[in-house]
């Protein structure tokens, strides 16, 4: 069972003002949660913005622990990315201009802040040339994520996309081999070949990969389970994924 973690003070801005100065200068907001009733000018001014930037809102009672008695929050607080997020349509040409064989890994709505922060760790470590995650559906990156990946997430590119449809038409237009890691396959990971540019992708820890996603992969594999056994936890399937990747171009 995964658990919502509140966000800590460390990735927080309070304020309305702060929250629109944060805006202008393009840091990466999560979300922005708001006290209900608010309804000041001001509020409506920072909802407006948030609209015509697509950041998520959330309605939080005044008694809210993320709004501390004392603070001058204005009734606003707001989730703050601690990394700078890339973007998928500038690194993999990027990657073949360099010679590179790209090597991409796909979060499809991983929600445990835990396992995302040690697939980051392990993608890190065998050389992923970048992180896929979706805008809304999984887990933020936060200061907690970070911790968890040992401090990988400063380090290997994380790219936050609106459409993961349209990253996977991105993928497979760009020349690589999009492989679902799901027990829903009929082989095994290590029967296909990934040497070549490729991106495997890894889905929710309950559900899986969605449907709409594995219909645009070009391929699908499983990692050889022991009977009676359903499926491993997604940040361990993601390190054999990768490593059994590190293994083939070794």
């Amino acid at each position: 069972m995964s658990f919502k973690r509140k966000p800590t003070s460390s990735n927080l801005i309070y304020g309305i003002h702060a929250i629109q100065e944060a805006i202008a200068a393009n840091k990466q907001v999560n979300k922005v949660m708001i006290q209900q009733g608010e309804s000041s000018e001001l509020m409506q001014q920072l909802l407006q913005l948030l609209k015509s930037h697509q950041i998520p809102v959330q309605y939080l009672p005044k008694h809210a622990e993320v709004f501390p008695k004392g603070k001058n929050h204005q009734g606003a607080a707001a989730s703050v990315s601690p990394v700078t997020y890339y973007k998928l349509e500038d690194i993999i040409p990027d990657l073949f201009e360099k010679g590179e064989v790209p090597f991409i890994v796909v979060l499809d709505r991983i929600t445990d802040v835990r396992n995302f922060g040690a697939i980051a760790r392990s993608a890190f470590c065998a050389g992923v040339h970048a992180l896929v995650i979706p805008e809304q559906g999984g887990a933020m990156v936060t200061e907690d994520a970070v911790k968890t990946s040992a401090g990988a997430l400063h380090h290997i590119p994380v790219c936050r996309e609106k459409n993961l449809k349209s990253t996977m038409e991105l993928l497979n237009q760009s020349g690589l081999v999009t492989i679902a890691c799901t027990e829903k396959a009929s082989r095994y990971l290590h029967q296909c070949d990934l040497t070549v540019p490729v991106a495997i992708i890894m889905g929710n820890e309950e559900t899986g990969i969605s449907n709409d996603i594995i219909k645009k992969c070009s391929e699908m594999a499983m990692i050889p389970l022991n009977k009676g056994v359903q499926s491993l936890n997604v940040s361990v399937a993601a390190g054999i994924a990768v490593y059994e990747t590190v293994k083939q171009r070794m």
